[in-house]
């Protein structure tokens, strides 16, 4: 009951006449970004970071919400019409709304990700109210150690998710860690890889570390395999679901939040898994198995939903813990520091307005993203027309401005510029970005919270492993790490008993 009555006054937040508009244009901006090839939502709420500095930190959030789901709808949006996936979590719509669009089936297909991303987000965040403040409520209780340990589980499950391979994972990771071990040391004072810079002595904002890996590499990856013609975009016409279509959709759009939300909320690299699965367990309930593959709405619905509830999920571990479980949420608690703001177990106590004015925004920008996007289906398509080169100079224009304006320095821009260059190496070299972002954002509060722990232990290594909470991660992060080595035995061990039976 709690939870329900601060809701409402969160509602009571949401609802004003200037929240509403941050919320309008979190959704616009967000789709906008989103559906061009290749932004996804880290990337968008990246670039519209500095957007929002001049805001207050309710309305900031509130329009970052709108960002983050509006994106995840324009990744969808491209992934479907062009077979250019936005993100990599909307990958798994291009499979069969591709398929459809080329069949003439597009607007069906937008249609089915947009009411997936509606009912999924809903039902997301209906989860997210009941186990956020829960979730807080024992969180209180977690010491240096189980911190640490959270955190460590963190980087080793988002470093063997994520990537071609484990070594690209962690080298991601080192990156990262690297780069945020930029500027003093907070307990000592001595300076570390400033090179005797003044201006790097307090170190290097988490802002221009992920507008340069996301915006900048992107945009030089772009140009450097840039063709002169721009993507065809394919005629989407009016959007609208038949009766068929929506008996064959429901149960999927209901589905896929019961995969989505739980992958969301814990260190397993966001939405790509859950959308995945969501996809093979619709193929195998399909009555229309020989659709698969050619155009199969069930394909768009379900995985769609997944994602959008996964998005609900990440906010749990965020907002909770202080720990971001994907690259968009990486970036939103970067930009709670930036606003002096501590995402943990005591946030739901110290910023209960901010926090449940965010949650009840989730619910209204739901409705606004449906209302507003249904209708402007057309118009997205339309913008995948803008050639290339005029979409990246922009985007390099106005990440060159955000970077400025952080801290007003043109040394700013120049590191800008050598972690976008970075940026473009990963790339290059198959290194998943979201471990670096991890690394910058989590890696001092580790190393923190490792000090912390063995201050009270007095230098024992035993301090690290003294708490039932911190012995089970440990045990969860041996599993992630031998997985690999036991799976062959196990299978193989499987077959035997199966070859017994027969």
């Amino acid at each position: 009951m709690n939870s329900f009555s601060s809701l409402m006054d969160g509602f009571g937040t949401a609802l004003t006449p200037i929240n509403l508009l941050w919320a309008a244009v979190g959704v616009l901006l967000g789709t906008a970004i989103g559906v061009l090839p290749g932004i996804g939502p880290a990337m968008a709420v990246a670039l519209l970071l500095p957007v929002t500095y001049g805001l207050e930190p309710t309305g900031a959030f509130i329009m970052f919400a709108g960002i983050y789901y509006g994106a995840m709808f324009g990744g969808s949006t491209t992934s479907i019409l062009l077979n250019t996936p936005g993100e990599s979590a909307a990958v798994v719509a291009a499979v069969e709304g591709n398929p459809m669009a080329r069949s003439g089936r597009g607007a069906q297909a937008l249609a089915a990700a947009a009411i997936g991303h509606f009912a999924g987000g809903m039902i997301g965040t209906v989860l997210l109210v009941a186990l956020a403040p829960k979730v807080a409520d024992l969180a209180v209780d977690i010491g240096a150690p189980d911190y640490f340990a959270l955190m460590v589980l963190a980087f080793i499950a988002v470093t063997s998710v994520l990537g071609s391979s484990r070594v690209r994972g962690l080298a991601s990771l080192l990156i990262g860690l690297t780069l945020g071990l930029v500027g003093l040391d907070q307990m000592t004072g001595q300076q570390r890889l400033t090179f005797g810079s003044l201006q790097l002595a307090d170190g290097i904002d988490v802002v221009i570390v992920a507008v340069g890996l996301f915006a900048i590499g992107e945009a030089l990856w772009v140009a450097a395999h840039l063709r002169r013609t721009g993507g065809r975009a394919i005629p989407v016409g009016r959007p609208w679901l038949a009766k068929q279509d929506v008996e064959r959709t429901w149960k999927s759009w209901l589905r896929g939040p019961l995969i989505g939300f739980p992958f969301g909320a814990i260190p397993a690299g966001g939405a790509e898994i859950p959308t995945f699965l969501s996809y093979v367990t619709e193929k195998r309930l399909s009555k229309h198995k020989d659709e698969w593959g050619k155009g199969a709405i069930e394909g768009v619905a379900g995985p769609e939903s997944a994602a959008s509830a996964s998005a609900a999920g990440t906010l749990v571990s965020m907002l909770t813990l202080g720990l971001p479980t994907t690259a968009v949420a990486a970036v939103m608690l970067a930009a709670f520091q930036s606003y002096g703001i501590q995402p943990g177990p005591l946030l739901f106590e110290r910023e209960s307005e901010l926090v449940w004015g965010l949650i009840a925004s989730l619910f209204v920008g739901m409705v606004l993203l449906l209302a507003l996007n249904l209708p402007l289906a057309p118009v997205w398509a339309k913008l995948l027309r803008i050639p290339r080169p005029y979409l990246y100079a922009g985007i390099l224009f106005f990440a060159a401005v955000g970077a400025y304006a952080v801290g007003g320095e043109a040394l700013d821009l120049v590191i800008l510029l050598v972690i976008g260059l970075i940026g473009f190496g990963m790339r290059r070299y198959g290194l998943p970005v979201l471990p670096a972002v991890i690394g910058v954002i989590l890696g001092p509060n580790a190393e923190q919270q490792l000090r912390r722990a063995l201050q009270i232990s007095d230098g024992s290594v035993r301090g690290l492993v003294d708490t039932p909470f911190s012995v089970t991660v440990y045990a969860l992060i041996a599993l992630i790490l031998l997985w690999p080595l036991l799976r062959k035995p196990a299978r193989v061990l499987l077959n035997a008993r199966r070859t017994v039976r027969e």
